[in-house]
């Protein structure tokens, strides 16, 4: 029974099938990679209809009716795709699999990987419209990007950290960089274990 209070009335049902067939795709991607690398490329995936909630609050803090007009057209997340992988060059051949692929249209990308935000943070995100005619926003990372992520999420919502937030903030900065350090290090050594194979 449709809900007809939800701000995605009658589309949420084609929503989650568009979802679940972007999940399918991922899971064929892997598979191929699977077999050329010899190990599964993606630690693990995530997804997600945005919340009625968050949906609400995005209109709102984009001056949006809340609507499903606004909420499936104005705004490009109501379908969410964290894919996390080991190494950084999977993220950008999984990035290559989905821009050659011909179900979707790539509407954005922004490379945070190779151009961190100013407090550290990595990711590769992606607006896709799918042939469905629906917005998902995929966002890669690696393993330790999404570690970091999630740290920096939970320092947002943290109240009473009083005169630490400065240095949390610049630990966390610094915690980025050896990160992204790290990472290239480990694909080196990677690359190097698959040349000898």
């Amino acid at each position: 029974m449709e809900n007809s209070n939800s701000i995605y009335g009658s589309h949420l049902p084609v929503l989650e099938e568009t979802m679940d067939k972007l999940m399918r795709h991922i899971a064929e991607i892997r598979e191929v990679m699977t077999e050329q690398l010899g190990m599964d490329p993606v630690e693990h995936c995530l997804c997600r209809i945005k919340s009625e909630e968050s949906m609400r609050e995005k209109c709102r803090r984009n001056n949006l009716p809340e609507t499903a007009e606004s909420a499936l057209t104005k705004l490009y997340d109501a379908i969410g795709l964290r894919i996390v992988c080991a190494f950084v060059d999977d993220v950008y051949t999984i990035r290559d699999y989905l821009v050659n692929s011909e179900q979707y249209k790539i509407v954005k990308e922004k490379d945070y990987i190779r151009r961190a935000k100013p407090n550290g943070y990595r990711s590769y995100h992606m607006i896709l419209r799918t042939q469905s005619g629906y917005y998902a926003e995929i966002q890669l990372r690696t393993i330790s990007m999404d570690t970091w992520a999630a740290l920096e999420h939970h320092l947002k919502y943290k109240k009473n950290l009083g005169g630490h937030v400065d240095l949390i903030v610049s630990e966390l900065k610094r915690c980025a960089d050896e990160l992204a350090s790290t990472d290239l290090s480990m694909q080196t050594i990677r690359d190097m274990i698959l040349e000898k194979e």
